[in-house]
């Protein structure tokens, strides 16, 4: 056997066995966050906010260990990857959301009412009226696919077809990483038939008439020229 195909062979193995473990721990932590249901607004939210946010930096610093192994494991194949095999890989990247995307883009943004101190609920209002839930995030998401989006991104992470999108209180748990509002969702594509399926789209409907009715924040923009970047997560 070739010496240095084997030594190559048993550094990735090393390399990969690590990375595998450091994503397990994220998952582990990120089921762990998520085990009690997909819409977390009940009870115990300024503990569960605080566990979030401690699980979240956790995560940060696993996800940076993983991400310099994968760039050290992708600089390692470079070198062994024939042409042919190599260009089914790019194709294969931009399939699965592993390659950046650029172009012409929707921007969405999402915003709970305003609140000023010592202000009473509008006489209609729930307090769970006045802020953006994961479902509403989620319509948004759903309508730029259906719209024919080539790449999604929700605030600074690209969307993919196993992404979960989870709410605590109203805060944006995403990835294993929190955001608070206003919630960003660009989607690169053929503006003209994003904007139609953004329309068409019951959960946006219902959304907007809580933000005529509340003050919900809504806002739409059309980008010229946008990039939106590579998954940097598993694909398990």
């Amino acid at each position: 056997m070739d010496k240095s195909r084997s030594g190559f062979s048993n550094r990735t193995k090393t390399i990969l066995v690590t990375g595998s473990a450091a994503i397990a721990g994220f998952l582990f932590i990120a089921s762990g966050i998520t085990a009690d249901g997909t819409n977390l607004r009940t009870g115990g939210l300024e503990d569960l906010r605080s566990l979030v946010l401690d699980r979240a930096y956790k995560v940060g610093i696993l996800q940076n260990q993983v991400d310099q192994l994968a760039t050290e494991v992708n600089e390692l194949a470079i070198t062994k990857v024939d042409p042919v095999l190599s260009s089914r890989i790019s194709r294969l990247e931009q399939v699965t959301g592993l390659a950046p995307v650029s172009g012409s883009a929707l921007e969405v943004s999402l915003d709970d009412a305003p609140r000023e101190a010592g202000t009473a609920l509008p006489e209609t209002a729930a307090p769970d009226d006045l802020v953006v839930h994961q479902q509403d995030v989620q319509a948004v998401v759903n309508a730029m696919w259906r719209g024919g989006a080539t790449a999604v991104q929700v605030m600074d992470q690209r969307i993919i077809s196993t992404s979960a999108i989870r709410c605590v209180g109203n805060t944006l748990l995403l990835q294993g990483q929190v955001y608070s509002p206003p919630f960003v969702i660009k989607a690169i594509g053929n503006t003209s038939d994003l904007q139609q399926a953004l329309n068409d789209e019951p959960g946006v409907m219902l959304y907007r008439e809580y933000v005529n009715r509340f003050n919900l924040g809504w806002k739409v923009s059309i980008l010229n020229q946008t990039t939106i970047p590579a998954w940097q997560g598993t694909i398990d």
